[in-house]
């Protein structure tokens, strides 16, 4: 049967999408948790009990389809926007695609803070006049704000030009993301509905971050500002609207005005490393512990009166941060520590800060059959870090870490390569 006949028909209430009778819901996967309210990172993906290959793609659409209807979509939008869909096997195949080599966080802060980035960023700056009135509106640094900008989009440059519909209707089909993909689906479809972006507008990422600051079409909906008083929220062609709408999103997400986002620290001999990843507190609380700053200046009052905790980025050979609130409020918009350490340290050069004072310790990439050899050493020398993922996350950098103090080993929780070794070592894998 033709897809969009199909459609009509399902939409009718008449559709037969099996052998043995009328149109009757799949097995429901259990819904992913989506990103938290301020979020704009997609979640990691769940496996379902029933894939989509196995439904086959005209039954899940089936089953949307009444979901949709119930989410307040009508008959003939669903008709004119979802007729004739089909999945696209790149954005799955983007989705499910790990990647041989991590790379190091040192290398990965370098790409960031090039010197090419750090000029324009330094001229947006100056150019940009209404930069001042987005950050005394919603009390994030206009230099953060230019780094979220660099970062996601190359000050606009890539936005990326896939269709979002089809990439969320691909990926809900797919059901790796299921329940999180048919919430963004639904968000991209009342966002047509509105009338304010059409559907040939409506371009962004495979996995369907848009515009010059790379929103879901959920924040999108619930975050994005109209600046400049056109009567349109447009975070596709106008600065001033996709700035301004990542404030407003960072804000919030629990950005707090006045404070900073991280100071580099420096470590005294014999530091307890199993404090990284730890407790939040006070400087004063860190100081009391030989912690310092590595710039030699005193903390200001808003700084000295929020909680900070030890990250160690690149294990304890590498530079050390105090990482403050706001820290964590980037981490709303992209829950990584690389990626908010380049957001953070990309903002310092814009405001004329210079490198850090701790250099990056050169690495050799280490490979997924690395990663995962590692995780599955931890869990058999009695470290349980979750599934053998090659994804090193918070599960294995506590294993990691619990394993290193075992062993009166810096308990940093950084997977080197040496690391690698002496676990696969210990648990019989070489």
């Amino acid at each position: 049967m033709d897809r969009r006949c199909f459609l009509v028909l399902l939409l009718a209430g008449c559709a037969d999408t099996s052998p043995q009778g009328p149109l009757t819901p799949p097995v429901s996967a259990p819904p992913t948790p989506p990103p938290s309210p301020a979020g704009n990172t997609p979640p990691p993906a769940v496996e379902t009990p029933v894939p989509a290959g196995e439904l086959g793609f005209d039954t899940w659409l089936a089953d949307f389809m009444i979901r949709a209807q119930a989410a307040g979509l009508t008959r003939q939008l669903l008709e004119r926007e979802l007729g004739g869909v089909t999945p696209d096997p790149k954005v799955i195949s983007l989705d499910g695609r790990q990647p041989e080599f991590s790379k190091p966080v040192g290398d990965y802060i370098k790409g960031v803070i090039s010197d090419d980035r750090v000029a324009v960023g330094r001229n947006k700056r100056e150019q940009l006049t209404y930069l001042p009135d987005i950050e005394s509106r919603y009390g994030v640094p206009r230099d953060i704000l230019l780094a979220v900008w660099a970062m996601e989009s190359a000050f606009g440059q890539l936005q990326g030009n896939f269709d979002v519909v089809r990439s969320m209707v691909s990926l809900a089909a797919d059901g790796r993301r299921r329940g999180w993909a048919e919430g963004e689906l639904i968000a991209a479809l009342k966002i047509i509905d509105s009338g304010e972006v059409t559907r040939a507008q409506l371009k962004g990422s495979w996995a369907g971050a848009m515009g010059q600051t790379q929103f879901l079409p959920s924040n999108y909906r619930t975050t994005a500002v109209d600046a400049d008083g056109d009567g349109k929220r447009d975070i596709w062609t106008s600065d001033i609207d996709s700035l301004a709408s990542a404030a407003n999103l960072l804000a919030k997400g629990g950005w707090q005005r006045g404070v900073g986002w991280a100071r580099e620290v420096i470590l005294p001999a014999g530091f307890d490393y199993g404090l990284a990843e730890g407790p939040r507190e006070i400087p004063s609380w860190w100081e009391a512990r030989g912690v310092r700053r590595a710039d030699g200046l005193p903390w200001t009052s808003a700084d000295a009166a929020s909680p900070a905790g030890l990250i160690l980025p690149a294990g304890a050979f590498g530079p050390a941060f105090l990482a403050l609130p706001n820290h964590f409020a980037i981490r709303k918009y992209n829950n990584s520590t690389s990626y908010a350490l380049g957001i953070g340290l990309l903002a310092d050069r814009f405001g004329g800060e210079g490198p850090l004072v701790t250099a990056w310790p050169v690495e050799a990439p280490l490979s997924l059959s690395d990663r995962m050899a590692a995780q599955i050493a931890l869990a058999r020398l009695g470290f349980d870090p979750g599934a053998p993922d090659g994804v090193i996350g918070a599960g294995t950098r506590k294993a990691l870490r619990a394993w290193q103090q075992s062993r009166s080993v810096p308990a940093d929780g950084y997977l080197s390569m040496d690391m690698v070794l002496r676990l696969k070592a210990q648990a019989g894998l070489t």
